[in-house]
């Protein structure tokens, strides 16, 4: 299934309660992140001070979204010594947070003994599942949404597992 930014803001004003995204890949090659990644790369670092120069789309949709009660959590299963996709990621996270987000990062080698599905996911109020595919160099290719109770419940232990584990992003350092 294609889904525009649009579909997805809906998607997740929609949520009532709770939005929860699990993170399994070393490095995207989304394109909304190709000249950010580029400009952290040559040096740039983006300014806490300055709310202006990163207060991006998304973080306007976190904040409205969490400023009605619903509570939206990330967590990350990163390699470590982590990729230069993922010490980018780090860096602009407290952008997240001060959205309202909760991000923890759980090193994949404390994931081992953890079953967890095939790809990356957003689970909505519990029920509704969106699985990200992505190609084998990180471009986002599509979603595949279901519904069925018993993905919903597997994607929503695979995270609680994984969420138990992960370290607070103001405690994990790259």
């Amino acid at each position: 299934m294609s889904q525009s930014l649009t579909d997805f803001s809906s998607l997740i004003r929609s949520v009532r309660e709770s939005a929860v995204h699990l993170e399994m890949r070393d490095g995207y090659g989304v394109d909304n992140e190709i000249e950010g990644f580029a400009a952290w790369k040559a040096g740039h670092r983006l300014d806490p001070d300055d709310r202006a120069s990163w207060w991006l789309p998304w973080l306007d949709l976190v904040q409205e979204v969490t400023a009605k009660g619903v509570l939206i959590r990330r967590a990350r299963i990163v390699s470590e010594p982590v990729s230069d996709y993922i010490a980018f990621e780090h860096s602009g996270t407290f952008t997240n947070v001060a959205a309202g987000e909760q991000i923890r990062w759980l090193p994949r080698r404390a994931a081992s003994d953890l079953l967890l599905p095939g790809n990356d996911f957003w689970l909505f109020d519990g029920r509704l599942v969106q699985f990200n595919i992505f190609d084998g160099i990180g471009r986002w290719v599509h979603t595949d949404q279901t519904e069925d109770p018993a993905v919903a419940a597997q994607c929503a232990a695979a995270f609680e597992a994984v969420w138990e584990r992960a370290i607070p992003h103001e405690k994990y350092t790259v």
